[in-house]
């Protein structure tokens, strides 16, 4: 079995001439139990590769361009909005289920460690999401793309935090979020949660004198109430709905992706795994009864990276507690595998 170096059994977090911000947003190893950067060893070379041989924990052996993950242990949101919880244990089932994936090239990458939201203070969910920003503008500032692990879906705010707060966005880059979900989540509730995140980016650009350019593929009609839809109208949210996004509306699917990519510079992409159907993906907190097919996500997902627009991209919502033979934790990697392959 190989693993990723032996800086895994560090908790130091970057060394010193490294940002001083990033030592405040990120736990790295040691790991619980065994690392999950490990898995089936071919041999050496190139053409034996896989994701365990290709993860690195030092970020002195990474340069600009790798990859880089971080987890965001995270399902306060998801309790706030009164779903089921066990999305916090979704970043190191993501972890587990890629390292063994073959690689199609050679590529290196980064794992930058987790963001974990704990704690009863009545803003850990808030103070959680500012760490992971610090951590997402870090690590978009310096030349990596970035893959965050949740969570639950309350991450999707989290990265957009950090993305606001990188030199490309203030620099006047038109920002686009593609949402891949069943749901709008712009409910206005008291406190953020899972349901609040892409209601809250809609303030916060307000607050900055733009419009949130936010798009959503795969709307559930079911799962959105009437108020949902009208709050959406009234910010100019598009979305094409689940019902619209089988194998036979590729050509409808792809013409909103390339309507979308053509409305932005910078690409937030955020998977809510609950979009797919729940036989492939039981293990959510809102498992989808018709949903959208695998196929046309891992479509969607890597026209978006090769658009050459993409600057990260989150995956929420894996619950391994409801999972089964781990069909969830494996669609999501496979989803990450191919946007990173794509990407890389």
């Amino acid at each position: 079995m190989a693993t990723a170096s032996a800086a895994a059994a560090s908790s130091q977090a970057f060394p010193s001439g490294r940002s001083a911000s990033w030592r405040e947003c990120s736990r790295r190893g040691p790991w619980p139990g065994a690392s999950p950067w490990s898995g089936r060893d071919d041999g050496p070379g190139a053409e034996h590769l896989r994701w365990h041989k290709a993860v690195e924990l030092d970020p002195e052996l990474t340069e600009p361009g790798d990859i880089a993950f971080v987890g965001f242990r995270s399902d306060e949101g998801v309790r706030r909005n009164k779903g089921r919880q066990g999305a916090a244990q979704g970043p190191d089932a993501l972890r587990r289920a890629l390292a063994p994936m073959a690689l199609p090239k050679p590529l290196r990458a980064l794992d930058a460690g987790d963001v974990a939201v704990t704690g009863d203070a009545d803003d850990a969910l808030e103070a959680g999401q500012q760490r992971l920003g610090r951590a997402v503008a870090h690590l978009v500032d310096a030349g990596h793309p970035v893959v965050v692990l949740g969570g639950g879906h309350e991450v999707a705010f989290g990265t957009y935090s950090g993305l606001e707060q990188t030199r490309a966005l203030k620099a006047g880059g038109r920002l686009g979020v593609l949402n891949l979900d069943a749901h709008f989540d712009l409910r206005d509730d008291v406190r953020p949660s899972s349901g609040t995140p892409f209601l809250q980016m809609a303030q916060s650009e307000r607050l900055h004198g733009r419009d949130l350019n936010y798009w959503v593929l795969g709307i559930s009609q079911a799962a959105n109430t009437e108020t949902l839809f009208r709050t959406a109208e009234s910010l100019g949210v598009r979305y094409l709905p689940d019902t619209e996004c089988g194998l036979l509306d590729m050509a409808r699917v792809e013409s909103f992706v390339d309507e979308f990519l053509a409305s932005c510079d910078l690409v937030h992409l955020t998977i809510d795994l609950d979009v797919l159907p729940a036989a492939v993906a039981p293990g959510v907190s809102a498992p989808a009864a018709y949903g959208v097919p695998m196929e046309v996500v891992e479509r969607v997902c890597t026209r978006v990276a090769g658009s050459g627009k993409l600057v990260v991209v989150d995956v929420a919502e894996l619950n391994p507690e409801f999972d089964i033979d781990q069909r969830t934790a494996r669609a999501g990697a496979r989803l990450v595998h191919r946007t990173a392959t794509t990407w890389a």
